[in-house]
């Protein structure tokens, strides 16, 4: 470090590489969308692949969407009701009635639909392809050593990056955001779906062989069945993905409630957010507990009779709904809405002009204290230096594979033309991470050690964990405005909530065996944390700071849209500029360059096994020295 320091004092402002709007990177990109564009009607690639695929997902979310429209709002809702019903009863009724029903009260039915039909359609494609690959995958073990590395790089992808490749490939439109939607709610599908199949029981596997079972019979009359809890836990996670992503989507002019929240967040008006962010969360807590209760319901547990009844509830809901959309107008009543834009954004500005001092004091000493400082360090360092730092980093704390990806990918950032922006995206992470894992570390901890304050927290994450991305960013824009704090703060709540699950499991997982001996020896709680509980869960710290800066990254690179700046904005003006398209797809590789360098750095030090401390006292010692009792 002081090797460092020193070199960088004398270095400093040079070989800094700074930003280029019109480098030969994005001119060249730029170039090959003009051909792509030019020549779409006449490449076979296009003709006979890319166009049929284009048309295939635009037909797919058209059916979905006209089909609601055709119900109508009573028709869906009630539909939607009766799924409910029979996923968990006339509680999973109730909730799915009142969640749909709230669409059209917040006064966003018709963009609900819309972004309904465009989840419906990813998630469909997203499990036509990922069960069936997960299901190969768990009973492959080559199959799933060769899908890891692209699973690994896909989730570690922030939402931005999967926008670019799209809009050159399918051009915009609901078909270009359901593929990208598709692609990126994938990964869980296959992921879970593998695991619940690998972790069948081995002795109820070799029982149907033994019997004289095939390979079919025994994944349709073993392996599923014992799995279907798993597999629906798959399914509900498929969806909130898909829910993360389709907000996002609507910068590639995905219809929607995205539209509303991109365009309050380009003007700074809360009061045009708020309805579509409610819809959103509602959208998404509906969803989960649908296929909850889809996942947790035993099919043994109810009688011939019971499910008899079931059925004919859940079918005489959909008839009641049907036939009161007949008599009802085809819009949610007018007079049934709740209009509170006005009063919302009268409230932010009591709250920004009555709170002015503190958050405009937050702000500016975050900003002049660490993100300026920081900022400056990266950006006026020579790129050499910050790359011998990232390669000792990742040499230190993984070795020498992970070394050399992530200098690789580091150094790519700069061939691409963005090294300086990169830094400055790199300045907001590491301004955001920090928090995060202190804040995560501090509450995990409580968690593992407190049960009540488990059972209180539980809820609250599962909230948060079930909210899209854009949602964290509108407390933030209406405390501290559109500024890089905004952008810090907003990745700070959202990365909490995974950091302080992963450290309460670790922590807890912690073998009472060795716990219970820690104690008897005389440590006290504050011993046995420190030395028995932390050491022992050093896996899930790692995995939790890995987590965290990956969750941080991505919310950073949205916050572009707040003023975050660095390769956030670089994205968006590459949608809402053509000229800067060439900009916006280099910055969105970029972001994923940088996401693998941060996870190969904290994924290292996971996968490395612990070094082993040498003896301080070599050589022959005195049966009960002070070093042996020691």
């Amino acid at each position: 470090m002081a090797l460092t320091v020193a070199v960088y004092l004398l270095f400093r402002g040079s070989a800094t590489l700074p930003h280029n709007d019109d480098a030969a990177p994005f001119r060249l990109i730029g170039d090959v969308r003009d051909w792509m564009d030019a020549n779409r009607n006449e490449s076979p690639v296009f003709l006979f692949l890319v166009n049929y695929v284009r048309l295939l997902v635009g037909g797919l979310y058209d059916a979905l969407h006209l089909t609601l429209l055709i119900l109508g709002w009573a028709g869906t809702i009630s539909l939607a009701g009766a799924l409910g019903w029979l996923a968990g009863s006339w509680r999973g009724a109730v909730t799915t009635l009142a969640g749909f029903g709230a669409f059209g009260v917040l006064g966003v039915w018709r963009e609900s639909a819309d972004t309904l039909a465009l989840v419906l359609a990813a998630v469909l494609l997203s499990l036509l392809v990922g069960l069936p690959l997960g299901v190969w995958a768990g009973r492959s073990v080559r199959l799933r050593r060769l899908l890891a590395p692209l699973l690994d790089a896909m989730q570690i992808m922030p939402t931005f990056a999967y926008l670019a490749p799209m809009v050159l490939f399918f051009q915009i439109g609901p078909a270009s955001a359901t593929v990208a939607t598709m692609v990126y709610s994938i990964p869980p599908a296959i992921r879970i779906t593998a695991l619940a199949v690998e972790r069948v029981s081995p002795a109820a596997v070799e029982a149907s062989t033994a019997l004289g079972a095939t390979r079919w019979q025994t994944l349709r009359k073993v392996h599923l069945p014992m799995a279907r809890a798993t597999i629906a836990l798959a399914v509900g996670q498929t969806f909130m993905m898909a829910l993360s992503m389709v907000v996002i989507a609507a910068l590639i002019a995905a219809p929607g409630l995205g539209s509303d929240i991109v365009a309050g967040l380009s003007r700074a008006n809360v009061g045009l957010m708020l309805p579509a962010g409610m819809a959103i969360v509602v959208m998404a807590v509906v969803l989960d507990r649908m296929t909850a209760a889809a996942a947790t319901r035993e099919p043994a547990a109810r009688d011939a009779s019971s499910t008899r009844l079931g059925i004919a509830t859940a079918t005489t809901l959909l008839i009641c709904g049907l036939a009161a959309a007949r008599f009802l107008p085809a819009e949610f009543p007018e007079n049934w809405v709740l209009h509170f834009a006005g009063p919302v954004n009268e409230v932010v500005d009591w709250a920004k002009f009555s709170w002015y001092g503190v958050t405009e004091a937050t702000r500016n000493i975050a900003t002049e204290t660490v993100l300026n400082p920081v900022q400056n360090v990266l950006t006026t360092a020579p790129w050499w230096l910050v790359t011998g730092v990232v390669l000792v980093a990742a040499w230190r704390s993984g070795g020498l594979g992970p070394a050399v990806t992530a200098v690789c990918c580091l150094l790519t950032t700069a061939l691409l033309g963005v090294w300086q922006h990169t830094m400055e995206t790199l300045t907001t992470v590491l301004a955001g991470v920090v928090p995060a894992l202190a804040a995560g570390l501090v509450l995990g901890v409580a968690a593992a050690r407190s049960p009540r304050f488990s059972a209180v927290q539980r809820p609250l994450l599962d909230a948060a964990q079930t909210m899209p991305p854009f949602v964290y960013l509108l407390p933030a824009l209406a405390l501290f405005g559109a500024s890089r704090f905004t952008a810090v703060f907003a990745s700070v709540v959202y990365a909490v909530p995974p950091v302080v699950r992963l450290v309460e499991d670790g922590i807890g997982g912690v073998s009472p065996a060795a716990v219970e001996a820690a104690r008897a020896c005389g440590s006290t709680e504050r011993q046995v944390l420190w030395k028995v509980r932390l050491p022992m869960a050093r896996g899930a710290i790692l995995l939790a700071a890995n987590q965290g800066i990956v969750m941080t990254l991505a919310m950073v690179v949205v916050g572009g849209l707040v003023g975050g700046g660095g390769l956030g904005y670089d994205v968006v003006s590459g949608f809402s500029r053509r000229a800067d398209f060439g900009m916006g797809f280099a910055a969105g590789v970029a972001t994923v360059l940088v996401g693998i360098t941060l996870d190969r750095i904290t994924r290292g030090a996971d996968e490395r096994p612990s070094r082993k401390v040498p003896r301080k006292f070599p050589g022959k010692r005195r049966r009960g020295s002070h070093e042996d009792r020691t």
